[in-house]
């Protein structure tokens, strides 16, 4: 069986079409399985029906016009049920039912098997027998596992606009792609791909009209990469067989314009450009190889993968075009990095869309503070054909609208409008402290790592900086910066908010987060080597840092603080203490005249929760990093959209752990704030007001809307909320029940301006 699979799934990747792949699978199955009858219906949205749509062994002028209710017969069944039906006499249970056009009156053994994709039923595959039997365990584990294959091409067929069911159940001219939010805000623009280097199988679609340079540019890799496999050869010459360096003459031959060379030249003169095209003749030989019985020449697929890759390499370096990028740029890729987010010049940036990470990765904590409306997590986005196509981002709900019609361009228009004329509303309390109605006083602070934020926090009315993430600088250079490059820095920020206190935190790599001069490279990142645990095995570079932090605050009227991140243990906090009081003595022994800045801890693990106390004792401060404590709280990876539903920041294990940062603190009459996400959220910031946290800081695109909330509501309603919240144990009906009361306040458009949180 496992022999059959592998050879169905290699034809299923090589199928041109969806139809191809559906008459494959059930031509196949049926040979496998020497059953008498396969099939396949598939959920068309429009009708809420399953289609009839390939066959073999029932009557297949039926595909395409025979259709069921949703609650209809057996494949209604197995679709309700979500799991595989096997019967030995279909036609004796109660919700058969016999369509007279399909002919399916003589079979009685009945197997059928859900067509799943992210919890949602796209189709069901259905094996039948004349005899009266029972499939065993190994056929249906069989038919499971392709069913599980399938539901992958029936999601891209979808995504591409490909699928087409009924007449009625069409595709229309625009495609929505469920994502989950990075950043708020509503973009229409241009999809520009952006793709890493050398990733043959990532290159988009692209069409071209100069021919003649293309083909130049395609030749010009060519022959760069011949001679860089005749060097390779010639040094390996003396140390390896004779059959083994008969590698590289193969290498040499395929280049050759009789072979690869010639059909790649073949698809440009047909107005692609060369890596597409690259790209596709690469991987029809790619299929080939791999569909071959032979091991060893399956095994040459990966050859020609490899000398496509190196192609593609060198065509990148030989191809001198400048990216050109419309006014409404909307930057989609396969994966966003910070890198990604500086190549589009802002003034022209309107959005972004990744097709992996989460609403809660670095990546999308950066666009949130930019203001760039970002969606993360859209797998089946078709990003290699949406290159300089139309494209609508809408960051609140998180989804994505490829071609959108011109109805829906005037819709999300009219929601541009209203949330620029809500934050002009608000902007006239920006200079203002904020109050609750009832006149408790909240400090609102900012997340800062760039000096573009200074601007615009300020001008929001930021009383202090939270976060200032020191390793922002340290991801946009290509070594460690010096102690003096980083004093310079440093120093900046400190001047630009003086006199209000700037909090630094210490070096956070690892996780998400990587140096490109500096690689971590681990099985489980966010459990391995990141934050102070870097820094105190590299000491070298914590006191670097700690005293560039301490001398660039030299003669300037404001309060530095300095912040250790990924704490778990009260050890970390004593030996960092150690290196910072050593920093201190160091600097005013030179003559120097610095304050010994405060130090606080970032409560980010459950174990810093449970030992909260112990460590608010050693430090002046504690500021809870609601991202990372969420993720660590509740075992989700913040990167991974297929358990993106389950990061909750109203969970109930959330808030009683937040609840318990807060008194340990208070109870040693010592400061504590918020830094994460969740405190940008007007409905959470409502409920962290109430426990008594002292600071709330945030993305400056969320402050304006906090102060808005926070002024508009009282703090003793708050306290009664909170205390409600508290007694609830499901996380859906917190937040449910938080912003229907903030509704009741009239605060229901700051909600709808957090749709995401």
């Amino acid at each position: 069986m496992l022999e059959i699979l592998r050879s169905v799934i290699q034809e299923v990747n090589r199928a041109g079409d969806l139809e191809a792949v559906l008459g494959i699978i059930v031509e196949r199955v049926k040979d496998a399985m020497n059953t008498e009858v396969c099939s396949i219906y598939l959920h068309d949205e429009h009708d809420e029906r399953f289609v009839f749509m390939a066959t073999r062994g029932l009557n297949t002028d039926a595909v395409g016009k025979v259709s069921l209710a949703l609650d209809e017969g057996l494949v209604g069944y197995v679709a309700e049920r979500a799991e595989p039906i096997n019967l030995e006499d279909a036609q004796n249970h109660p919700r058969n039912r016999f369509f007279e056009e399909v002919g399916e009156e003589p079979f009685h053994a009945f197997l059928g098997v859900p067509i799943i994709h992210h919890r949602k039923v796209l189709g069901v595959l259905v094996v039948q027998q004349t005899q009266t039997r029972r499939f065993d365990e190994s056929e249906e584990a069989f038919l499971i596992t392709l069913s599980a294959q399938l539901a992958g091409v029936i999601a891209h067929a979808e995504a591409t606009g490909s699928l087409m069911l009924t007449d009625t159940g069409k595709k229309k001219g625009s495609t929505r792609f469920l994502g989950i939010s990075g950043a708020s805000g509503v973009a229409i623009g241009t999809a520009i791909v952006s793709f890493p280097e050398a990733e043959l199988h990532e290159v988009p679609d692209k069409q071209v009209e100069d021919v003649e340079t293309e083909i130049g540019y395609f030749q010009s890799a060519i022959a760069a990469t011949r001679d860089e496999i005749s060097t390779i050869a010639a040094k390996l010459e003396d140390r390896l067989q004779p059959e083994e360096l008969a590698l590289f003459d193969a290498y040499l031959h395929m280049l050759d314009d009789s072979a690869i060379s010639g059909e790649v030249i073949a698809l440009i003169k047909d107005g692609e450009w060369a890596q597409s095209a690259l790209r596709n003749v690469i991987g029809a030989h790619v299929d080939n190889f791999e569909a071959m019985e032979d091991a060893y020449l399956r095994e040459r697929g990966a050859d020609v993968r490899d000398l496509g890759n190196r192609v593609l390499s060198k065509l990148q370096s030989t191809d001198t075009r400048v990216q050109i990028y419309p006014n409404d740029t909307i930057l989609v890729s396969k994966e966003l990095t910070p890198a990604d987010l500086a190549k589009v010049p802002r003034e022209k940036l309107a959005g972004f869309v990744s097709v992996k990470g989460s609403g809660k990765s670095h990546v999308a904590i950066l666009a949130e503070a930019m203001g760039v409306p970002t969606v993360m997590g859209v797998e089946d986005l078709p990003i290699e054909i949406l290159d300089e196509k139309p494209i609508i981002v809408d960051g609140f709900e998180g989804v994505v609208i490829t071609y959108p019609k011109e109805v829906e361009k005037t819709y999300y228009r009219r929601i541009i409008v209203e949330e620029a004329a809500l934050v002009e509303d608000i902007k006239v309390s920006g200079d203002q402290p904020c109050h609750t109605l009832d006149g408790h006083r909240v400090r609102l602070w900012v997340n800062t790592g760039l000096m573009t934020d200074v601007a615009r926090s300020l001008d929001r009315g930021a009383e202090g900086v939270g976060l200032y993430r020191t390793e922002v600088h340290f991801m946009m250079n290509d070594r460690f910066p010096t102690e003096e490059e980083q004093r310079v820095i440093y120093r900046e920020h400190l001047e630009a908010f003086a006199p209000r206190p700037v909090t630094m935190r210490t070096l956070d790599i690892g996780g998400d987060k990587a140096l490109s001069y500096f690689p971590i490279n681990e099985a489980n990142p966010f459990l391995g080597w990141r934050g102070i645990r870097v820094t105190l095995d590299h000491p070298e570079i914590f006191l670097s840092q700690v005293k560039a932090m301490i001398r660039a605050s030299e003669g300037i009227d404001s309060m530095l603080r300095i912040m250790l991140p990924m704490v778990s243990s009260v050890a970390e906090v004593d030996e960092a203490q150690r290196l910072i009081s050593q920093c201190y003595r160091e600097i005013i022994e030179q003559g120097v005249q610095v304050e010994m800045p405060d130090v606080g801890v970032m409560i980010e693990v459950p174990a810093a929760v449970y030992q909260a106390r112990d460590i608010i004792k050693r430090v002046d401060f504690l500021s809870v990093g609601s991202n990372d404590l969420i993720q660590y709280m509740l075992a989700v990876d913040r990167n991974n959209a297929q358990v993106a539903e389950l990061y909750q920041e109203f969970h109930p294990a959330v808030l009683h752990a937040l609840d318990h940062v807060v008194k340990a603190a208070h109870a040693e009459n010592k400061g504590i704030g918020i830094c994460g996400e969740m405190a940008g959220n007007p409905s959470a910031a409502v409920l962290l007001m109430a426990m008594g946290f002292d600071v709330l800081s945030m993305n400056s695109t969320s402050l304006l809307m906090v102060k808005h909330a926070l002024s508009n509501f009282e703090m003793s309603h708050a306290s009664e909320l909170l205390a409600s919240v508290l007694k609830m144990d499901n996380a859906y009906l917190i937040k449910n029940f938080i912003d229907e009361e903030m509704r009741k306040a009239g605060l229901g458009n700051v909600v709808r301006s957090r749709r995401h949180s």
